[in-house]
């Protein structure tokens, strides 16, 4: 099933004609989240890119001489991001491990970041045995930042509480369960809705530690 099509919040704004070379950069790596989830990573193109930018095709050369580079930077536009989101809802948390895994399961469905454009554009990424490589160069380090940190947060759960499980599983499936909710979000006919994809996370967390967290009713 292709992937949804972007929404108007995903939609990048037509910048001025004259741009620094960061913004034009930046205008154009939006863009070609828009093509990801529009026509996918095979048939995602510095023509398309350029068409949905709004843009000449040579300008786009000019900044990305190669479509491997435009999507090794979209890549990393898309990590830093997602890295920076979590970042900054555990930074708000507090010390106590309950609100902290509250935070993040939170961040995983902010407005910033789970959009339909931005889902595809990682549906495109992961479904692509040819970017791979690719991903793990730009998200390896990431990846394996935020599964320490959730870890870690569910060792401290896990001890205070008293439930016996073992932290790193426990990480591991409220991980799978975001995942899973954000593939029913992109691949599904008729998706449930955001926040129901939020309360599905949240009553998987309900069930590792039932004395910490109250499933959504």
């Amino acid at each position: 099933m292709p992937p949804p099509p972007p929404d108007a919040s995903d939609t990048p704004n037509r910048p001025p004609r004259t741009m620094s070379r960061e913004a034009r950069r930046s205008q154009i790596v939006e863009a070609t989240i828009q093509t990801l989830a529009a026509r996918g990573f095979a048939r995602t193109t510095l023509t398309e890119v350029a068409r949905t930018a709004g843009l000449s095709h040579g300008l786009v050369l000019f900044h990305f001489d190669s479509k491997e580079g435009l999507l090794s930077d979209t890549l990393s536009h898309l990590a830093e991001e997602y890295s920076q989101n979590w970042k900054a809802a555990l930074d708000t948390a507090g010390d106590d491990p309950a609100q902290q895994l509250s935070a993040l399961i939170e961040a995983d469905f902010s407005p910033a970041i789970c959009t339909p454009a931005r889902l595809a554009a990682w549906c495109a990424f992961w479904g692509e045995a040819q970017s791979r490589p690719l991903y793990q160069e730009s998200c390896g380090e990431k990846d394996a930042a935020y599964n320490a940190t959730l870890e870690t947060i569910c060792a401290r759960l896990n001890d205070r509480g008293g439930y016996g499980g073992n932290p790193v599983r426990m990480a591991r499936i409220l991980r799978l369960t975001i995942e899973g909710a954000w593939l029913d979000l992109m691949t599904m006919e008729a998706p449930y809705s955001v926040e129901e994809a939020l309360a599905t996370a949240r009553t998987c967390a309900a069930i590792l530690f039932p004395r910490d967290f109250t499933a959504p009713a």
